[in-house]
């Protein structure tokens, strides 16, 4: 990711590094930034018969625990009130689903790593 774009740019690029990334690991690809008044899940994906929303964090340094740790107990909820509208919105809600987080960050030589931690937020 180059240097001196914006914080829009980035994160588009790193979701779509993210669904890339995912696709090529069998999941399919169902939706991108789907907004609604809980909030936004950036990647709605299939993996087999179940759904997975995905979170992308971009983040350029590792200090504060880097991108995987600024999904905080906050945006988690965010997370959630935003999958169960979809669920119901699309009539899914049998489907099962799970919450998974793909940290981008500069990687080496210049290319972004990703670490992708599946089931990334536990449901109370």
């Amino acid at each position: 990711m180059e240097i001196g774009r914006t914080r829009t740019e980035i994160g588009q690029q790193a979701e779509l590094l993210a669904a890339e990334y995912l696709s090529n690991n069998g999941l399919r690809l169902i939706e991108r930034n789907y907004r609604c008044h809980g909030g936004e899940i950036d990647l709605v994906m299939e993996d087999g018969m179940g759904l997975v929303f995905v979170e992308v964090r971009y983040r350029k340094h590792q200090a504060f625990g880097g991108a995987a740790a600024s999904v905080d107990r906050h945006k988690q909820q965010r997370l959630i009130r935003a999958a169960q509208y979809y669920l119901q919105r699309k009539h899914c809600a049998d489907r099962p689903c799970r919450f998974d987080v793909i940290a981008v960050s500069p990687g080496p030589q210049g290319k972004p790593a990703l670490q992708w931690i599946r089931n990334a937020i536990e449901l109370d």
